[in-house]
């Protein structure tokens, strides 16, 4: 532990409030680098999703606004329930000024872009010091018919893997999982041999829930051999959902609803109760994003000081180690028209986020309030591990607020972090030896663009019935060929016309 005495506190803080002062003293002697008016704060409304408890403290939303001279109100909702609040204010235009859209839910939001509801940016981008450099390969895969409308929040192309109770393993003499049936061993293992050794039967393998791609379906789906959303042949494409593996996961999963190895109402259960089971020890394995291991374990603390995790991302199955991949973006900030009327009230919008990309701003929403969150030493932060909870508590929610945060040279690096962090990070890189890519990225198709997620839902309602014993395989089949009845066959088409033509 580094001790830091009150004097160089005291100095440091003296150190950014100078900082701080200079900054914004630069800001209004060059209207180039930030165009922002320190005469008058610029008002911004932003809808951003809450992944964590707390929203953020007035203290460090207090000086966001000061280093960025804005008036911000944003309007945190719980991750949750982000989309249907965001469906809403689409549909009722009651958009704020800006507005975030998660990279599963861009595909219903296309219309509205091609409506013109959303600021066309693209053009304006050259005119920011910081925004001029965003990747532009990443950009052209957020692109509507080749126009730029969003700011992309950064991501890995995949996180995907699985999240274990390291101290369960230990109690029943198990080894981390490296093939699909000995995951399922541990599942079983988990349910069935009293793990916490409380001498009851109050235990479950896995956790999941009422989503099919950021839970564990669609990883486990990686694992038997499934391609990423579609697989291309010599002449045309052929939908996952049409493929051996997709089938196989669909068998898998429901053994393990049969044998309730999972919890049996994972198709209506959230995001924050599947957590929940993990934090209180209900459940033993979470599979999805590797990255969720700091914050499960320093809440499962709470509930056990001796709780241990550890992750997992290397599962062999028929075809060897394969993962699904996004683009690498898991979001955009988009710019309403109605609710931003003028095009110099959108450059006043966009420079707050070129603002955000300077290292002064971007450290707070990374990390916190210097010296309060976060310590430099050597030209490197360092994050406390006993600061955790507070950084959890007050600004963690921020993040959602980086655009591009991967590729910011701005970013001071991490000297010091939790060890199962640094860990998570380092098999988020492995997964990219062996990610498997959407083959229809980059191609457009507008009866995906119009109808793809009306489609979507005839087939995970399928796969949902089909694991609860609903319906059979043929019952399954016949669910598909109503999705290529009912503009399927022209998704495939359109994707097959835009590929070999």
């Amino acid at each position: 532990m580094i001790q830091h005495n009150c004097s160089i506190r005291t100095a440091a803080r003296l150190g950014l409030l100078l900082l701080i002062v200079a900054l914004l003293s630069g800001c209004a002697a060059s209207a180039v680098t930030s165009k922002v008016d320190d005469t008058k704060p610029t008002e911004i409304s932003i809808m951003a999703p809450l992944h964590f408890p707390h929203s953020p403290s007035e203290e460090s939303v207090a000086l966001l606004e000061e280093l960025t001279s804005t008036k911000l109100e944003l309007s945190w909702v719980p991750d949750g329930i982000y989309s249907d609040k965001m469906n809403t204010a689409l549909t009722t235009n009651s958009l704020k000024k800006v507005m975030f859209v998660k990279y599963i839910d861009y595909l219903s939001v296309k219309n509205s872009v091609r409506t013109g509801a959303f600021w066309e940016i693209g053009p304006y981008l050259e005119q920011f010091p910081n925004l001029k450099q965003l990747d532009r390969d990443i950009l052209a895969q957020t692109a509507v018919d080749d126009k730029i409308y969003g700011l992309y929040t950064e991501r890995q192309s995949s996180r995907q893997g699985i999240i274990l109770r390291k101290d369960w393993l230990n109690q029943l003499g198990l080894k981390e999982p490296s093939t699909i049936d000995e995951l399922y061993n541990i599942l079983y293992a988990f349910t069935y041999e009293d793990p916490d050794n409380n001498g009851k039967h109050d235990t479950i393998g896995l956790t999941d829930r009422n989503d099919l791609i950021y839970g564990a379906f669609k990883t486990l789906s990686s694992y038997f051999g499934t391609p990423n959303n579609w697989e291309l042949t010599e002449n045309s494409f052929i939908p996952e959902f049409e493929t051996q593996g997709y089938l196989d996961t669909m068998n898998f999963m429901k053994k393990l609803y049969d044998e309730k190895l999972i919890n049996v109402d994972f198709p209506v259960t959230s995001k924050d109760v599947q957590r929940e089971l993990l934090i209180r020890g209900h459940a033993g394995v979470y599979i999805g994003a590797m990255t969720d291991v700091q914050r499960l374990y320093e809440e499962a603390k709470q509930f056990n000081e001796q709780v241990e995790f550890t992750i997992v991302n290397r599962i062999e199955g028929p075809l060897g180690y394969r993962i699904w991949s996004i683009p690498n973006f898991n979001g955009l900030y988009l710019f309403s028209k109605k609710a931003i009327p003028t095009e110099e009230e959108l450059l006043k919008v966009l420079s707050f986020f070129d603002r955000t990309m300077d290292a002064d701003v971007a450290h707070l929403l990374h990390y916190g309030i210097l010296d309060k969150h976060y310590y430099v030493e050597n030209d490197k932060v360092i994050l406390p591990e006993e600061l955790a909870a507070l950084r959890t508590k007050e600004v963690n929610a921020l993040y959602s607020l980086m655009i591009a945060d991967l590729g910011n040279d701005n970013l001071m690096e991490v000297a010091q972090q939790h060890h199962m962090w640094s860990y998570a990070e380092q098999l988020v890189e492995d997964n990219n030896q062996f990610i498997v890519p959407d083959p229809t990225v980059g191609l457009e198709s507008m009866t995906y663009d119009e109808r793809g997620v009306e489609l979507y839902k005839i087939i995970s309602d399928a796969t949902y019935n089909y694991i609860l014993g609903s319906i059979n395989e043929e019952g399954f089949k016949q669910q598909v060929e109503l999705w290529r009845k009912n503009g399927g066959n022209k998704i495939i088409a359109e994707y097959t016309a835009n590929h070999f033509n």
